[in-house]
């Protein structure tokens, strides 16, 4: 029974790590986005739907 309890708390310490450690990850990449300036922003989603709407069309003319 003392070693199934055990099992528990080493479980949950693991969950509890793992929670930690998403937090440090989202948190960073706040971070970064935050950093980008206005101009920054909208440079990279004209970009994102430059290749998008390319690959898109590409795909359009295989078919």
């Amino acid at each position: 029974m003392r070693r199934r309890l055990r099992w528990w708390k080493v479980l949950g310490l693991a969950g509890l790590v793992g929670v930690a450690a998403t937090g440090v990850v989202v948190a960073r990449a706040e971070r970064r986005r935050r950093t980008y300036t206005p101009e920054e922003v909208r440079e990279r989603l004209r970009e994102r739907h430059g290749r998008a709407t390319g690959s898109a069309a590409d795909t359009d003319s295989q078919s």
